[in-house]
């Protein structure tokens, strides 16, 4: 088979592709706007007590990390259990959990029980997170898999930008419990599209040891499989692989590289709008400036995407962090406000669309066996990264020193990240191949399999 003829996709292959990115975008849509819903709502919390009761500025800010370590738990969780069970499991399980908790905190009416739910929920949007990368760069073609990758990552900002235009179209009382209860729509809406169109990996399935079942699945699915690995007595899977010594050095490295991007994607949007308000700009330019950062996320991940299917992620990467280190240090010069808002989207490109860019290249990094455990590390241990960023620019903003300090400070992150980026060492991730076909005719055991999964 020649290299045109491996390139190009099957009509099953398609159709399933079509499925596999409408969910996962969808499911990261939602992961999106719960993470930024909560801002839209704080104020409200802050001005009327009879909301969950009487909060202060600093209770505020516990609850804003409570999910964002629940996504960290859900995410490392996740990847002790996704390289065992499965994808699909994962996925469900991941949509129902959050869809569940975040529709419950819609009635809460304390602190105790709403902070409790935003953990809860994080967890799910952590388990989401985790499992999205694995399940693309197990279905997509090899020369599509990091553009494929950002078109679903890229609903994270999508769903930040929905939450914000959300926020706008409600407002006063208890509007705030509205826009919790529609991030609980993915129970009604996706839950059950999932159910019935997103199938298990193949790919995991023969590297787990369901010959027949890849090999069935393989042809309803048109995915292609290549050579089977060979098979090592008590190799090991998960997390207990990235501690092999293959792994052990890509994987502090990259976690490092993640926690720099999560660093920067949650300083920014969170601290932003205020230090543009330090800078002289009314308070009118926040959302302004949000959906520039966001925006230029979403369309320069894309096409940075498209480049890293050319040349390698690890060189565009190493560019787009770059390229914030410098946008942010320019964003200290008295410049026009077009040019400045060019400027947040190019780092919105270099610190967002960075991590989106991140998560494809780790889960092509590892092989079948060790994938959801490596983007789960990625989107756990980097999560200290999204915590730590509001409180270093909250730490920045409350000392009282100048804007140009913060955006130093910030540039000095993605400089960092740079050069972790480069240190990674290089390898190929089509190691994990499996078998296109099996010799042998289906037994009755596999006709049994074929009508079970026809079914699912």
């Amino acid at each position: 088979m020649n290299t045109s003829q491996q390139r190009r996709i099957s009509r099953q292959h398609r159709s399933t592709l079509r499925w596999i990115l409408a969910i996962t975008t969808i499911a990261l849509v939602f992961d999106g706007y719960d993470l930024v819903v909560y801002g839209t709502v704080v104020p409200s919390f802050l001005r009327d007590p009879s909301q969950i009761g009487h909060l202060s500025v600093a209770q505020a800010g516990a609850l804003g990390s409570y999910a964002l370590m629940g996504v960290m738990v859900g995410a490392l969780t996740a990847g002790a259990v996704g390289d065992h069970t499965g994808r699909r499991r994962i996925m469900i399980a991941g949509i129902v959990w959050f869809s569940v908790a975040m529709g419950l905190s819609a009635f809460a009416t304390s602190i105790t029980v709403f902070g409790v739910l935003r953990f809860l929920t994080g967890v799910g949007v952590g388990a989401l997170v985790a499992t999205a990368a694995a399940i693309i760069a197990e279905f997509a073609p090899p020369h599509r898999r990091n553009v494929y990758n950002a078109i679903v990552y890229s609903g994270v900002p999508a769903g930040g930008v929905l939450a914000a235009v959300m926020a706008l179209l409600t407002s006063g009382g208890d509007s705030w419990r509205t826009l919790f209860l529609f991030g609980a729509a993915p129970l009604v809406v996706l839950l059950p599209v999932t159910l019935l169109r997103l199938p298990e990996s193949p790919k995991w399935l023969l590297a787990r040891g369901h010959t027949e079942r890849a090999r069935l699945l393989s042809e309803r699915t048109g995915v292609t499989l290549g050579e089977a690995p060979r098979a090592v007595e008590d190799e090991k899977v998960g997390f207990a692989a990235l501690a092999s010594r293959r792994y052990a050095l890509p994987t502090v490295l990259l976690g490092l590289m993640s926690c720099s991007g999560l660093l920067l994607t949650y300083a920014l949007n969170t601290w932003l709008p205020e230090i543009m308000g330090q800078s002289g700009f009314g308070k009118s330019y926040a959302l302004v400036f949000l959906l520039a950062l966001n925006g230029g996320a979403i369309i320069g991940g894309v096409l940075a995407s498209r480049v890293a299917d050319r040349t390698g992620p690890q060189r565009v990467i190493t560019s787009t962090f770059v390229l914030a280190a410098v946008s942010l240090t320019l964003l200290t010069l008295g410049l026009p406000l077009g040019v400045l808002l060019a400027l947040v989207a190019v780092a919105g490109i270099g610190t967002i669309g960075t991590q989106v860019l991140v998560y494809g290249f780790v889960a092509n990094y590892y092989d079948t066996r060790a994938r959801a455990a490596g983007v789960a590390w990625c989107a756990g241990f980097g999560r200290l990264g999204g915590i730590g960023g509001p409180l270093v620019g909250g730490a920045l903003v409350s000392a009282g020193i100048s804007p140009h300090t913060a955006f130093y400070a910030f540039a000095g992150v993605a400089v960092f990240g740079a050069l972790v980026n480069l240190f990674v060492p290089r390898r190929s991730a089509e190691a994990d191949a499996v078998p296109a076909s099996v010799p042998g005719r289906p037994s009755a055991e596999t006709a049994g399999v074929l009508a079970y999964e026809s079914l699912r």
